[in-house]
């Protein structure tokens, strides 16, 4: 659906060149045309307007004086740097422009009538006056030659074995005779000049002949290949016309045919046979055609079109059509009228071999022309929802508009067409967001024709409905009509009629202004003319444009574009410079577009499409090469852009890689763009989506989710982008369009849980709108259904950083609860019973279903059936239900409710069989109340009301309560249901303490059953436990004498010296068996040495101090070590445990850094870093050798490759062994780390040990001893708190071993995830990295001893 708008225009006008132009060739390189006439050739510029070269072959003799000579063809050689010119006497010259040399390559006598070079330039091809083809190489020797005239069919004749012959065909009224009938050959047309005609196909290998068979007089049409073998021989066609030409991409061969009611462009393939076809738009013997020529890349063919004189008064004309192929369907996009008299007459054309759509023209008064195309989408460029989303397409004579807001119709079909006099050339919209439906068409007869939508009195002739209209058809559309046409008055009309496209860039910009541009045939300028509408009151169909101002540009300006709200216009010149064209200005002022930093900008090469757009606060130039280079301003943001639109907020682009990317520009930049759009860059979330190849933008439908994209072969293919999608929603629910917003989820799929978490404060404070606006009970039940308590504005649709915050949902708030609570009461208060399946759904999809409440509600239904018409009965309540609940599940809760009318009236509705639950409620119906609900708990397994139940049905069902408090642990419960003074209350209490004891919990059980009075049960579990406080309180109940005093006093003792508590066991024996001597040998045991002085000094028994204190203070610094954990053996010497403790930590430090520093080599070398750990390394047998990431991984390898299943003893030894300080062994890192925490840890804990020790040291007068101690303690503390920040220097991220799932997810992002989780950390060793910590503020150190 695009049209070819003109890029631009160059003109060179009155060539000072001898005689007159008869062809012309091209010179890519050199960027100048040759030009060959009855004299001779000139070589020209037409960029500079100025003749480089002439070169005369009169002088030579190779043509005559008198002008009579002919030059067939003109080929610029560029291996050989000359040129090579071929005449109609039989002259083949070759003459270098660079030194005038003319030399005679060959000659033959009969004369040349056509020079064809191949277009590798390695062959050249001659066709004789004698009715030859002569082949030559590129150094003019000859390969073969032929007769052009072969009666053989060539090597692809077609093989037959009879079937399908012509005699055995039906040949309906014309009877059998028609099979014996002679075919008549009809003669070549009578303007045919019968020359031949050759067209090579692109890649040289074949090329094609048109010649006039002097046996028949028709033409045919023969393939030749490259070593000038006859391949084909095209089968007869009546009316075969002279043009021919091979498209490039070497798919057909092209060519006319008059029939009997119209003229055609027929297809003919290698073969021969004809392939498609389609009709010019002219009478037969209106025109005949001169020529055919494709573009370099095969999308466009140019068709060089001539008036037959029909009538001597009327003037000939010569038109240049250009058309396009799109699904199945010829387009005629450009229409250019030339006369036929004068020196506007067309001498030659032919397209660019390098620039694909330039078009180069020569006339007859020595005019050249070229034009420059560009391929372009026109469409509406309103964003308002009262824009139709109009897209219009050129036909000739026809604009095939299609309204894609309301109609999707793959073209050529239309929503409805524009009929014009003339062929239409260029289609405008007007810049206005109001009225951007209206649209203006510029004809080849330069009058421009306004359509504007609105009321119009009576139906408009010249709007044709096209797919949506027809018979039965009713149509809700609003057609534009024909305001009126306006014929453009330029000041001098002499110009027009050599250049038919006069002016470009046609921009409508306000309802009774247009901008056009017109290219200075004289130098490199352009203007850009205003035109107004002249007022004119007696013609209301006809009108006139004048040009009311115009501005100079020193430049070629190739493309313009305006920014339908800013009013913006932006100029693009030739060499890339941007200009801002100030039109309302009185001065018309043009000034260089600047960025945000005030430097002007240029794009780095011409850009063929152009737009302007917000890009946060600055207005930025989108520009878009013909190579797919994207620019933002003056950077080049992207490579890989196929088509590009600015809708909205939004820019939208399709890539090569067949994806289209959606960014929002609100607030981007040209890094973030830049980012999103670069190859190695993966986007996620709302940006992307995948297309299919090939697919460009045509149009965004605004204000709706509608993207429309084109594929190559033209079908269209509309697509909901997500960005777009969520774009609108949020806006719909911005404005309180529920209704919308939920069509819109419900049709695209997205999580109907975002009318909720977009703004949850909004949605609460308009449920009643909502409920109103959607007003469908299934409708409602659907959102219900699909409520989660995951905040999806946070997970599947996180918006975009731009949008603004919402206050987020009490965090103490249940999402479902809060959203069913609040929109149960809205439904309650509007209509209870239009809404009575609604209400049932909010109360089963809360967090904890509310059944009972739901069946109870149905119940009533089947008792009071309401009167309201809305209203639903139980029967289909209950059958609704069943789709949410499961009946199982229902009858079950229906039985909770001891309702069994209820009960019959879901199990009537399950499968269950009556045989099976009629004898059951019938049991349950003969039983007590209370007995009965217990049987009904506990068959539903609620058992604390079970128990609840049977508590109140007498003490002769105590026993069986008792049994199933003690079988379902239910003795907290069961406690509240009795008083403590009953019997049953001392009973479960006991068994509540014997259950506690089995636990191995014996200090709560000893307090249960001290509580109910059971102090044997309860000293026993005191004295398990090792608590000899309550241990002796409960003996002081039980009146024990002092024997047993003191026997329990040191059965006591040793068991707090079992869980060394000596100070308490100290006291014990103090207390109870008065027996200080044993407390203060237990004192010093436990290193407790001012409490052991105190009893010592109490007792009056200094004697102990020589004989047991200082012995055990100066042994003491040994027997600390028996005390420190995880040490190997003890160490007699605690001068030698510290020297040890800095030798182990020194030692396995400097090993970590080692494992640290080869990981990051082995990493840096791209080695495997899959590392077995945790539950994967039971995969892996006791003697593999597995490497770690930490380690070089091809150092080592698997041993051992048998799979086991563990027992439980050896998963217990693996974790003892998981981390091993092995040089070498799996997780050697986290090893070391554990060990070197491990180290600092013990030493930390010594604190208070070391404290007291000094402080006993001290005062017994071992002051060098405790300096030592003190001295050495704090060197270690100082070596391990330097050592900190070096050793815990890796962050562990839990998140980044997290799988990364959900909607946005691929196959690939999924494997990565799972891979990096393998490699991780395991969750449990994160702790290793939480460094361990040393309080500074614990006072160990003795001042006194400094």
């Amino acid at each position: 659906m695009r049209n070819l708008k003109l890029f631009r225009t160059l003109e060179f006008r009155d060539i000072q060149g001898p005689g007159n132009p008869q062809c012309f060739s091209l010179r890519t390189e050199q960027g100048t045309v040759l030009i060959g006439s009855e004299h001779g050739l000139i070589e020209v510029d037409p960029v500079s307007r100025e003749v480089k070269n002439e070169v005369s072959l009169v002088a030579e003799g190779f043509l005559p004086e008198d002008g009579s000579g002919r030059i067939v063809g003109v080929q610029d050689l560029l291996d050989q740097e000359s040129v090579c010119v071929a005449t109609a006497s039989g002259d083949v010259i070759l003459c270098s422009l660079s030194t005038q040399q003319l030399e005679c390559v060959g000659s033959v006598a009969s004369g040349i009538s056509v020079m064809s070079w191949s277009p590798d330039q390695e062959l050249v091809l001659l066709a004789t006056g004698q009715q030859t083809l002569i082949m030559m190489t590129k150094d003019f020797e000859p390969i073969l030659e032929q007769q052009i005239h072969q009666d053989d069919f060539g090597e692809s004749k077609f093989i037959t074995v009879g079937w399908g012959r012509k005699e055995t065909q039906f040949h309906g009224s014309e009877g059998r005779q028609a099979a014996f009938q002679m075919q008549m050959h009809e003669s070549a047309l009578p303007w045919d000049d019968h020359r031949p005609q050759v067209t090579w196909r692109g890649d040289g290998q074949f090329f094609a002949v048109s010649v006039v068979c002097p046996e028949t007089g028709a033409r045919k049409v023969r393939v030749w290949n490259r070593e000038f073998a006859l391949q084909s021989t095209s089968e007869p066609v009546a009316g075969l016309g002279p043009a021919l030409a091979w498209k490039p991409s070497g798919s057909l061969i092209a060519s006319t045919q008059d029939k009997p009611n119209q003229q055609d462009i027929v297809f003919f393939e290698k073969n021969g046979l004809l392939h498609g076809h389609f009709t010019l738009p002219f009478l037969k013997d209106e025109v005949k055609v001169n020529d055919l020529l494709w573009n370099a890349d095969s999308s466009v063919l140019a068709v060089w079109l001539e008036d037959l004189q029909r009538e001597e008064s009327s003037i000939p004309k010569t038109c240049v059509q250009l058309w396009t192929v799109g699904n199945y369907h010829w387009y005629l996009k450009q229409s250019l009228s030339f006369s036929t008299c004068g020196k506007s007459k067309i001498v030659s054309l032919m397209w660019d071999p390098v620039t694909p759509y330039r078009l180069h023209v020569l006339c007859q008064g020595w005019h050249y022309l070229a034009y420059d195309w560009h391929w372009t989408t026109d469409r509406s460029v309103g964003d308002n929802s009262s824009d139709l989303s109009n897209v219009a397409v050129i036909d000739g004579n026809r604009v095939l508009v299609t309204v894609f807001r309301q109609t999707v119709v793959p073209p050529p079909m239309c929503t409805y067409q524009l009929l014009f006099p003339h062929p239409v050339n260029q289609v405008t919209f007007l810049a206005h967001p109001q009225k951007s439906n209206d649209l203006a068409v510029l004809d080849a007869s330069n009058q421009i024709s306004v359509y504007k939508c609105g009321d119009c009195p009576s139906a408009d002739p010249t709007v044709k409905l096209g797919a949506v209209g027809g018979s039965g058809f009713k149509v809700c559309l609003r057609t534009p009509h024909l305001e009126k046409r306006y014929k453009i008055q330029f000041e001098n009309n002499e110009d027009q009629d050599v250049n038919p496209l006069k002016l470009g860039l046609l921009t409508w910009i306000e309802e009774d202004v247009f901008l056009a541009v017109s290219h200075s045939e004289f130098s490199p300028r352009s203007v850009i003319h205003h035109l107004t509408a002249a007022s004119s009151e007696m013609d209301e169909e006809h009108g006139q444009l004048n040009v009311s101002s115009s501005a100079a540009v020193d430049g070629v300006i190739i493309s313009l574009c305006c920014n339908s709200k800013t009013k913006s216009v932006v100029l693009q010149l030739a060499d890339g410079q941007i200009f801002k064209y100030l039109w309302e200005s009185p001065s018309l002022a043009i000034k260089p577009w600047k960025n945000s930093g005030g430097f002007p900008v240029r794009f780095p090469y011409p850009c063929t499409q152009t737009e302007l757009a917000m890009i946060g606060e600055e207005e930025c130039v989108l520009g878009l090469t013909d190579r797919c280079r994207f620019f933002i301003n003056d950077i080049e943001v992207a490579s890989n852009i196929t088509s590009f639109a600015v809708y909205d907020e939004f820019l939208l682009l399709t890539t090569h890689s067949h994806t289209c990317q959606c960014f929002c520009l609100r607030d981007a930049s040209f890094k973030t763009l830049q980012a999103g759009l670069s190859s190695n860059h993966v986007s996620h979330g709302e940006v992307l989506r995948k297309v299919e190849r090939g697919s460009r933008i045509v149009t965004v439908v605004p204000q709706d989710t509608k993207l429309v994209l084109q594929m190559p072969r033209g079908n269209l293919e509309v697509v909901h982008h997500r960005a777009l999608v969520l774009a609108q929603i949020r806006k719909w629910l911005d404005k309180l369009m529920f209704k919308e917003a939920f069509e819109c989820m419900r049709k695209l799929r997205i999580n109907l849980n975002l009318i909720y978490d977009h703004n949850p404060k909004v949605f609460l404070g308009n449920v009643e709108t909502f409920i109103k606006q959607i007003d469908s009970v299934n409708h409602i039940n659907l959102f219900f259904t699909e409520l989660k308590e995951e905040d999806v504005t946070k997970t599947m649709y996180p918006a975009p950083v731009t949008s603004s915050v919402y206050l987020s949902r009490d965090p103490d708030g249940n999402k479902i609860d809060l959203v069913c609570d609040a929109m149960r009461a809205v439904m309650e208060s509007i209509n209870p019973h239009k809404y009575c399946l609604s209400i049932l759904t909010s109360h089963v999809k809360k967090t904890t279903p509310e059944l009972e409440i739901v069946l109870q509600k149905v119940h009533e239904l089947q008792g009071n059936a309401p009167s309201d018409p809305d209203a639903v009965s139980a029967e289909e309540a209950l059958k609704y239900l069943l789709h949410l609940v499961d009946v199982n599940e229902l009858y079950d809760h229906s039985l909770g409710t001891y309702d069994f009318d209820l009960v019959l009236m879901v199990a009537e509705k399950s499968q269950k069989d009556p045989k099976e639950y009629l004898p059951f409620l019938n049991t349950l119906k003969k039983m007590e109340t209370n007995y009965q609900r217990f049987t009904i708990d506990k068959y539903l397994k609620r058992y604390e009301k079970a128990i609840g139940h049977l508590s109140k049905c007498g003490p002769e069902y105590f026993p069986e309560c008792l049994n199933l408090i003690k079988d379902k642990n239910l003795y907290n419960e069961a406690l509240k249901l009795y008083s403590p003074s009953s019997q049953q209350y001392q009973d479960i209490s006991i068994a509540y303490g014997e259950h506690l004891m089995q636990e191995h919990m014996y200090e709560p059980a000893g307090l249960m059953f001290a509580r109910c009075g059971a102090h044997e049960k309860a000293l026993s579990a005191f004295l398990t436990c090792g608590n000899w406080k309550q241990a002796l309180c409960v003996a002081a109940q039980l009146n024990f004498t002092k024997d047993q005093l003191v026997g329990l006093g040191r059965t006591l003792a040793g068991k707090l010296v079992e869980q060394r508590k000596h100070i308490d066991a100290a006291m014990v024996l103090e207390e109870c068996a008065q027996d200080y001597e044993e407390a203060v040998l237990l004192l010093l045991e436990g290193a407790a040495w001012e409490e052991a002085l105190r009893l010592v000094y109490k007792y009056n028994r200094l004697d102990i101090i020589e004989t047991n204190v200082k012995p055990s203070i100066l042994e003491g610094e040994g027997s600390i070590l028996d005390r420190i954990p995880h040490l190997e053996e003890a160490q007699k010497n605690y001068m030698a445990f510290l020297d040890s403790q800095t030798a182990t930590f020194s030692r396995h430090k400097k090993r970590l850094l080692v494992v640290r520093e080869l990981k990051e080599q082995a990493q840096q070398a791209g080695l495997d870093d899959e590392v077995p750990h945790g539950q994967e390394s039971d995969l892996f047998s006791e003697t593999s050798s597995v490497v770690s990431g930490s380690e070089m991984s091809g150092k080592y390898s698997h041993s051992n490759s048998r799979i086991s299943a563990r027992s439980s003893k050896n998963r217990r030894k693996a974790e003892r062994k998981k981390h091993s300080l092995k040089e070498g062994s799996p997780l050697e890192d986290l090893a070391l780390l554990e060990a070197l925490s491990e180290v600092v840890q013990n030493t930390e804990n010594l604190k208070d040990e070391v404290y007291h020790i000094l402080k006993v040291l001290f005062l017994f007068e071992f002051d060098e001893q405790g300096r030592e101690l003190q001295k050495a303690f704090e060197d270690t503390l100082q070596l391990m708190e330097r050592s900190l920040p070096e050793i815990w220097t890796l962050t562990y991220q839990q998140n980044s071993a997290t799988p990364v799932l959900g909607p946005n997810s691929t196959a690939n992002s999924i494997m990565a995830s799972y891979q990096q989780q393998k490699t991780s950390v395991p969750v449990l060793d994160a702790e290793l990295f939480i460094p361990p910590k040393i309080n500074r503020r614990t006072q160990w150190k003795l001042s006194l001893l400094d």
